[in-house]
C-alpha cells in the first residue's frame, strides 16, 4: 500500500478531488519541469540537439514501454489517442462484410475512426452490448466470431469502470485472425498491463488522465509486424541520420528503427516531454501493482462509506481503481454542479457517478466526499 502523495501536489485542503478519470492533475515537480523547458524557448541557443530534440524523447519512449511491459522500439509518440487509433486504422484492412467489434458507449474516438475504416472496406460494425449482471468480458467473448475482423475496445471502461479481460479477448480474436486495438487511456499505468499474455496489433494511452501528465502527449504501441506500415504523416525526425542537421537535406528514404516512424510530428515538444517525464517516473517509481492495489483499497472504502445514501457500486468485474456509483432514485440532476459548490469534484456518466481516486487523496478527502454526499443525496 502507498501512503498518500498529496505533498508532491498543489491540492489546496479545501478541495477533494476525485476525477482522475477527467483529468489528472500534474505533480508539482512536472509542471516545474514544463516550465523550465518551455521557458528556454526564450532563448533558443540555449537548446542542445541531442539532449532536447532526441533525449529527451527517447526518455519519454523508454517510460511508456516500461508501463507496456514492451521495448522501446516498440512505442511511438502521439499526441492523443485518436492520432493512435487513426494509425492503427491506416495500417488495418478488414476484409468486406467482416465486423469490427465496439463496445456499447464506448469513448467517441475509438468510434470514429472504425466507423470510417468499415465504410473505406465495405465491413460493418458491430456494436457489443451487455446485461446489468453480465461483464464487458463476456459480452465482448460471446460477440467474437469468424466473422470478426477486428476487434477495438478499452482496458477499462470509460462510463461504468468495467474491466476487459484482455488476454482472454487477445486468444479469442488471435483464433479468429481478427486484430486487437486497445485504448488503454483509462488504465495504462495504474492497472497491470500484461504484454506477454495480450499481445495487441496497436495500443494508445494519452497521458493527462491516470499518467497525470500534460495535455497532448500519449504513447502508441505498435506490435512488431505492423512497424513497417505507413505512418499518419512525413517529418524529418523520423528518418534515418536525422541528428545530423548539417544533412538534413541528404534526404533519406530510410525510418529510424522501430515504431519510430509513427511518431508525431514536433514530438520535441520541449513544454511537454520533459513534464511527462517527470509525471512517467513518478508511476514507474511508486510500482503500477502497487498503485493499482492502493487505489483498490480506497475505492473499496468509498464504496462502503456511500452504500448507506442508496449509491451503488454494482459494475460487473469493475476495475480496482474505477469507481461509477449507480445513482439512487430522487438524486439531483445536478448532483455534479452541487458537490464542486462544495468542493468535491467527481463526474457522472449516464445514470452513473463516477468516483475515480488518486494516489493524493487522503482520509480527509473521504471525509468530504461522504459528507458532501450526505447533504446532496
Amino acid at each position: 500500500m502507498i501512503a498518500s502523495q498529496r505533498a508532491l501536489f498543489d491540492l489546496p485542503r479545501e478541495v477533494a478531488y476525485f476525477n482522475a478519470a477527467y483529468m489528472g492533475p500534474m505533480p508539482i515537480a512536472a509542471s516545474g519541469a514544463g516550465a523550465t523547458s518551455y521557458a528556454r524557448k526564450t532563448r533558443p541557443w540555449t537548446l542542445d540537439i541531442q539532449a532536447d530534440f532526441f533525449a529527451a524523447p527517447e526518455g519519454f519512449r523508454t517510460r511508456a514501454a516500461a508501463l507496456f511491459g514492451a521495448s522501446r522500439n516498440d512505442v511511438a509518440i502521439v499526441p492523443a489517442a485518436s492520432y493512435g487509433l487513426a494509425t492503427a486504422a491506416r495500417n488495418l484492412a478488414p476484409d468486406a462484410r467482416s465486423e469490427i467489434l465496439v463496445l456499447d458507449a464506448q469513448f467517441p474516438s475509438n468510434i470514429y475512426v472504425w466507423h470510417g475504416l468499415a465504410k473505406q472496406y465495405g465491413a460493418r460494425i458491430r456494436t457489443v452490448t451487455r446485461r446489468e449482471d453480465q461483464s464487458w468480458t463476456d459480452a465482448m467473448l460471446g460477440a467474437i466470431s469468424t466473422a470478426t475482423s477486428i476487434v477495438a475496445c478499452p482496458h477499462v471502461h470509460w462510463a461504468d469502470g468495467g474491466q476487459l479481460d484482455l488476454a482472454a479477448i487477445s486468444d479469442a480474436a488471435r483464433r479468429q485472425g481478427a486484430a486487437l486495438v486497445l485504448d488503454l487511456t483509462q488504465s495504462l499505468g495504474v492497472l497491470p498491463f500484461e504484454m506477454a499474455a495480450i499481445q495487441p496489433d496497436f495500443a494508445v494511452a494519452a497521458c493527462y488522465k491516470w499518467m497525470l501528465g500534460p495535455y497532448s502527449i500519449g504513447a502508441l504501441y505498435v506490435a512488431p509486424q505492423h512497424q513497417q506500415g505507413e505512418p499518419l504523416e512525413e517529418n524529418w525526425i523520423v528518418r534515418d541520420r536525422a541528428e545530423d542537421f548539417a544533412r538534413l537535406v541528404d534526404y533519406a528514404d530510410e525510418y529510424a528503427p522501430g515504431a519510430r516512424r509513427f511518431d508525431m510530428g514536433e514530438r520535441s515538444a520541449f513544454q511537454l516531454v520533459p513534464a511527462a517525464n517527470v509525471c512517467l517516473q513518478h508511476m514507474l517509481d511508486w510500482g503500477v501493482a502497487e498503485i493499482s492495489r492502493t487505489l483498490g483499497a480506497r475505492t473499496a472504502e468509498i464504496a462502503d462509506a456511500v452504500a448507506p445514501l442508496g449509491l451503488r457500486d454494482a459494475t460487473p468485474e469493475r476495475a480496482p481503481h474505477y469507481l461509477c456509483l449507480a445513482l439512487p432514485g430522487g438524486a439531483p440532476a445536478d448532483l455534479v454542479k452541487r458537490l464542486a459548490a462544495r468542493q468535491v469534484y467527481v463526474s457522472q456518466r449516464g445514470d452513473r457517478l463516477r468516483v475515480t481516486p488518486h494516489l493524493y487523496n487522503d482520509p480527509a478527502d473521504l471525509a468530504r466526499l461522504v459528507a458532501a454526499l450526505k447533504a446532496e443525496l
